[in-house]
């Protein structure tokens, strides 16, 4: 157990952002200190909201001196507990929910500089208001914050045609753990001047320092753009529609996501406002999303052509698009809704991995196999980006089992489907991050040279151990 911190010092930290910016043990804390699915009940004596940069470098030049655990937060809507401050280690939170300002909007280089607090769903409508696309796009837009999405380095279903959160960022603005300003606010296309730093802080969790700031690239609005689904008989026949639609779109295939039978059926069993996508059940279903730059007739005519070249091969079953911008929206829902849909249906043991897109159907035939043979019964409900192998490898708990009795087969089950990820190339970590809970795996799934460099790299930077204590990486004590 850490020795607590002194209310002295809980008052210097106090007086950096002012009373009425901090929560402490009087108030609720549980938004700040729990993770948000219950797996973690975390503890912290103080959290405290800065507004500016500057601020954020007061409080780690104090942390620095005093060697007190920071941990970082966002809209603490990450599923791997990396935003919890972990019971036992007296950490404080430090919230960018404050640092809510977009500080530049540059249309002629297609970027908008915002500050870390700032909602993902704000970037995206500010862009669409100066017919602009922010293309990053996630189930938790409405809460997420673009700080977290940079630590964690997002995804979501736009990675197909624009990739991860790292290929969006162009320019960073970070306090490290001493309480420097590297302000690296870059715009330019093209700067070739030594180390990418930026991509040190892409993915580090908060490990590394806190981001307070960003510049992000922007993409023309699509002029026009066509959400459909299709039937598939097997995940080899999707692989088939998805190469056919690569050839005839590019990179107007901006999305692609694969959805099992079983996850419709949840959809339909435990929400009232869908109904099933196509008149025959298929065992797997393709929700396709095609954009254009030219015109909305555009869009409907490659889409059209895609399905009926697919049809006429017998690659898909059948297929429906989307007669308007509302049902557009509702076909995304579904997607959306899916995750929430596995609630009603039991306890659900989760993996966010990749592979190569071309072993995705071996690792839901063999998954399924080594999962079942663990557990009888269990339920895969495998889900996600197939144009970027990444796969949300969930079980449901089979029909009536307990809870709690079902979770306690969560290790065997990691342990099989992870060996089974790395066996065929892949990553047990795709978009959600490592945090708390994958830590081991990581050490697993990692060479001793990969690890030393990136305990290297946190030493660099963070010698005191101060930053996100516990999390990503063990360190030797």
């Amino acid at each position: 157990m850490a020795e607590a911190i002194s209310s002295e010092l809980l008052n210097q930290f106090t007086a950096i952002v002012g009373k009425k910016n901090i929560l402490d043990s009087s108030d609720d804390l549980t938004h700040y200190t729990d993770e948000n699915r219950g797996y973690v009940i975390g503890q912290t004596p103080l959290v405290i909201k800065p507004k500016t940069r500057e601020e954020v470098a007061q409080i780690l030049k104090l942390a620095s001196e005093t060697g007190t655990p920071i941990v970082p937060q966002g809209g603490h809507t990450g599923h791997m507990g990396g935003g919890v401050p972990i019971s036992g280690i007296n950490s404080i939170v430090v919230s960018t929910e404050r640092m809510n300002k977009a500080r530049d909007i540059d249309l002629s280089a297609n970027t908008l500089t915002v500050e870390a607090g700032v909602i993902l769903e704000t970037i995206q409508d500010l862009a669409a208001q100066n017919n602009r696309l922010f293309p990053l796009s996630l189930g938790s837009q409405g809460s997420c914050m673009i700080g977290g999405n940079i630590s964690t380095n997002a995804g979501g279903t736009g990675v197909l045609a624009f990739g991860n959160t790292r290929d969006l960022v162009m320019g960073l603005e970070v306090v490290l753990p001493d309480g420097e300003i590297w302000d690296g606010l870059n715009k330019l296309r093209k700067n070739n001047t030594g180390y990418d730093l930026k991509n040190l802080f892409i993915g580090a969790e908060g490990t590394l320092g806190i981001v307070t700031a960003a510049v992000l690239k922007l993409f023309p609005a699509p002029a026009g753009k066509e959400v459909a689904w299709a039937g598939f008989a097997s995940t080899l026949k999707a692989l088939d529609f998805l190469q056919l639609a690569k050839s005839k779109a590019g990179n107007q295939l901006t999305a692609f996501e694969l959805i099992p039978r079983i996850g419709i059926e949840f959809l339909l069993k435990n929400f009232d406002n869908f109904s099933d996508p196509l008149e025959q059940p298929c065992p797997w279903y393709g929700l396709i999303e095609i954009s254009s730059g030219r015109s909305e007739d555009d869009a409907r005519s490659l889409t059209e052509n895609i399905f009926s070249d697919a049809l006429e091969k017998g690659i898909i079953e059948d297929a429906v698009l989307a007669s308007n911008i509302a049902q557009q929206k509702l076909f995304w829902k579904m997607r959306e809704d899916l995750p929430l849909s596995q609630h009603p249906e039991g306890a659900s043991i989760a993996h966010d991995i990749s592979v190569p897109i071309g072993k995705v159907p071996e690792l839901m035939e063999r998954g399924e196999a080594l999962v079942t043979n663990v557990v009888p019964g269990a339920r895969m409900v495998a889900f996600g980006h197939l144009g970027d192998g990444n796969i949300h490898f969930n079980f449901s708990s089979p029909v009536g089992a307990d809870r709690e009795q079902y979770m306690t087969n969560r290790k065997a089950v990691n342990e099989v489907v992870y060996q089974l990820v790395l066996e065929l190339g892949g990553s047990i970590s795709a978009e959600h991050g490592i945090g708390l809970f994958k830590k081991d795996a990581l050490e697993q799934s990692k060479s001793p040279v990969e690890l030393a460099m990136m305990r290297q790299i946190k030493n660099c930077f963070d010698p005191k151990g101060i930053m996100n204590p516990g999390k990503v990486l063990n360190m030797p004590q």
